[in-house]
């Protein structure tokens, strides 16, 4: 008996030893974390508080910590997540096996509930937050929502959560909103850690009053007819409540054209009718209703005329055979062979690369070409194609490209309060930027759905807005989805009650469109000034999708 229980005193002893080594081995940390040392953090290892701003652990008072927040278009929110060892050890224990740089391609994992209901998770790209931070810092400080709009992954983060889910689930009045901190890895495949820290905040989301957000009517002079027709008014109201509650941020304006005449105009943000507004890129598509007129005029000859006609390429750098071959019609359609893409940032012609210098024409010509591109086959978003476009136009019209746009544009649709931007040359700015009215922008989109014709008078020749509005090229699926693209137009269909609805677009940084869709008597501007914010297109497309198109079409 006695030696029986030795043994199994013996085994227990074996047992527990191995347990401990195999413990041990997870538990040891693969770098030093910065030491747990202030009594606040001590005290608080698992918790995450929030805070109206970024505020160092060591200076954390009670006073600073929410209890609650009323969210407005003024909100500023941060967190402050207390761990008890850094994220890098933290995936070490998960993944004991894994190199320093192995676990550094992974990162934390944010869930984020409202009233106890998971809305969204997201695994954060491995590049948000430097390895030195993640192998080191024990305590995550980072803001959520800031009124100072700081390039920060935190910020966009949040921002996909309120567009995946956290604006419909916070609904007017008080709610629970809980995060949750992960750590993990994904190589040789993703695996999550356990919990780290979590906390909870009572956020209000306010009422507005039926005043506020009810229908705006619509004043005279807008020089438009005014519609009599009806429309789901409820689905508005919502919509104008969801832009006051901040849901939908930083709209400045909406104006629907129904059979040509005005249905809707609602102003947000300080904004009114006679708010010019700046809808970036969308002036592009001004370059090339005004490239049809020159054609029409014989100021120009055809969009298949070449660089060659206009420019001596040979005096620009890097000269090629292939820039002499690059026609009109493929930076109208962003097909040309240079070697641009505003969307990579690591491109050469990227239009950030173009601003700083001295002159924007020269930046476009002395680019290379793209061997690798042929054109009309590779679509590459190339502003600096669409300044060639507006600096040929100012050469070849009579009194320059402003005072021709003037006289052949916007003097027959009746604009005359706008402002141009000018190059470095001092050439209208046909990148972008063009500031109009909400209801003139309507105009330009009108006389497009009206095949360029206005009070009678062919502005724009009907056979360009038929190539201005044919599939010219189809788009990246990575860029917006499906779709494609015309002269500077872009193309999308909308499907609502499970019926399509086709449309020709101009976009513009910031969440700026006009719309104009094809087979329905419908023209719709969305003004906002949502600058460089990821939330700004998605944001249009919802109201789009869930409350403009059912509330006008029947």
């Amino acid at each position: 008996m006695r030696t029986i229980t030795m043994k199994y005193s013996l085994l227990i002893v074996l047992g527990f030893f191995a347990t401990f080594v195999k413990v041990s081995a997870q538990t040891v940390d693969i770098l030093p974390a910065n030491p747990i040392a202030i009594p606040v953090h001590k005290a608080n290892i698992g918790r995450i508080i929030f805070l109206k701003d970024t505020i160092p652990a060591a200076n954390l008072t009670d006073a600073d910590i929410l209890k609650e927040l009323t969210i407005t278009s003024i909100s500023n929110l941060s967190m402050l997540a207390f761990m008890g060892n850094s994220l890098t050890n933290y995936q070490h224990q998960i993944a004991p096996n894994l190199t320093v740089e192995q676990l550094n391609q992974g990162n934390y994992q944010f869930t984020f509930y409202v009233d106890g209901k998971q809305i969204y998770q997201e695994n954060l790209n491995k590049g948000a937050g430097y390895a030195l931070f993640k192998n080191s810092r024990t305590v995550l400080n980072v803001k959520l929502l800031s009124t100072l709009h700081e390039d920060m992954w935190s910020r966009y983060m949040f921002t996909r959560f309120m567009v995946r889910g956290g604006e419909d689930a916070l609904t007017t009045g008080a709610h629970i909103l809980k995060i949750e901190l992960r750590p993990y890895v994904n190589i040789p495949d993703l695996k999550v850690g356990h919990l780290i820290a979590q906390g909870e905040l009572k956020v209000i989301i306010p009422t507005v009053k039926v005043k506020e957000k009810a229908i705006q009517p619509i004043a005279r002079k807008s020089g438009w007819a005014v519609s009599s027709e009806t429309y789901n008014k409820k689905l508005i109201t919502d919509l104008n409540e969801k832009i006051l509650q901040n849901k939908f941020k930083n709209i400045s304006g909406i104006v629907v054209i129904k059979n040509g005449k005005l249905l809707i105009e609602e102003y947000f943000n300080g904004s009114g009718r006679d708010t010019l507004h700046d809808p970036r890129s969308v002036g592009k598509t001004f370059a090339a209703a005004t490239m049809g007129i020159a054609i029409n005029d014989g100021y120009i000859k055809s969009e298949l005329q070449t660089l060659e006609d206009f420019y001596d390429l040979k005096a620009y750098k890097n000269y090629s055979p292939q820039k002499d071959s690059i026609t009109l019609k493929s930076m109208l359609t962003m097909s040309s062979v240079f070697d641009a893409d505003d969307n990579n940032d690591e491109s050469p012609g990227n239009e950030n690369n173009m601003y700083p210098t001295e002159n924007w024409v020269k930046f476009a010509l002395d680019l290379k070409t793209d061997s690798s591109k042929k054109a009309y086959k590779s679509w590459h978003y190339f502003t600096a194609g669409v300044v060639v476009l507006g600096d040929i136009l100012n050469k070849k019209v009579p009194g320059g490209l402003d005072k021709y746009a003037d006289a052949k544009l916007f003097k027959p649709l009746g604009i005359t309060n706008y402002k141009w931007q000018y190059t470095p040359q001092n050439v209208p700015n046909t990148a972008g930027g063009i500031k109009l009215r909400a209801v003139d922008f309507a105009k330009f989109g009108q006389l497009y759905k009206n095949d360029g014709l206005w009070n009678g008078k062919q502005v724009i020749p009907k056979s360009w807005v038929q190539k201005s509005f044919t599939k010219q090229m189809a788009l990246p699926a990575d860029v917006v989805g499906l779709g494609y693209y015309g002269y500077l137009f872009w193309n999308k269909t909308y499907t609502i009650n499970n019926k399509p609805y086709e449309t020709w677009y101009c976009t513009g940084n910031g969440g700026n469109k006009i719309f104009v869709f094809k087979d329905v008597p419908l023209v719709v501007v969305v003004t906002s000034v949502a600058y460089n914010e990821g939330y700004a297109h998605p944001q249009v497309d919802k109201m789009m999708q869930k409350y403009i198109l059912p509330a006008v079409l029947k």
